[in-house]
């Protein structure tokens, strides 16, 4: 963040970015969520062109249908279709090094969960409402410990996640939702390589 205390546009950009994933991946959308899903704009760029076709799909949806999708997703009668966690993505199994990691790292910046939770800090949703904070300032970090929390708890599963949840079967509404996920992921990979 700049000394002044300003947050940079793209920064905020950023924010909004991770903000928007957290809370779609976070929970089923609402009816006013999907309306205001459904105002997206975008433009001929890839992401530009995934946010028209999440607007697209949040016009068409009904908010019963995408819960039911929601949960097939991501919670399942005995597990969901695909499961947003870290660890899970890296080791194969839940609870294990990667969450710890984050949990070290959550403490070291002086970020604490908001209330009880039911989801380990490695679910993709908080990673990213993590990264929305620190992006727009919420949470005091600078780009080098942005880059360091992404590089370490996101850049190494969060694109194939998304991915995955592109392509997945099970996926309507979902579907650009993934692609808007792994295409953001893999600018981020990208920007935080640029000399700062």
């Amino acid at each position: 963040m700049p000394l002044d205390g300003a947050i940079d546009e793209i920064d905020v950009l950023r924010g909004s970015e991770y903000a928007m994933l957290a809370v779609l991946i976070g929970a089923a959308p609402s009816d006013d969520l999907l309306t205001r899903i459904a105002n997206l704009r975008g433009d001929a760029t890839p992401l530009g062109m995934s946010h028209i076709a999440l607007a697209d799909a949040a016009r068409a949806a009904q908010e019963s249908l995408v819960a039911r999708e929601y949960f097939n997703l991501f919670i399942g009668v005995a597990r969901g279709e695909l499961l947003p966690y870290g660890s899970w993505y890296q080791t194969g199994f839940l609870h294990e090094r990667p969450l710890a990691r984050v949990r070290e790292d959550l403490a070291a910046l002086g970020v604490e969960r908001d209330g009880p939770g039911k989801e380990p800090e490695d679910h993709i949703a908080f990673l990213c409402e993590v990264m929305a904070g620190m992006a727009t300032g919420r949470f005091e970090a600078d780009i080098d410990a942005q880059a360091r929390f992404f590089q370490r708890h996101i850049e190494p599963w969060a694109a194939r996640f998304f991915a995955d949840l592109e392509i997945c079967s099970a996926a309507s509404f979902y579907k650009p939702v993934g692609r808007i996920g792994r295409i953001f992921i893999e600018l981020e990979v990208e920007a935080f390589k640029l000399p700062r």
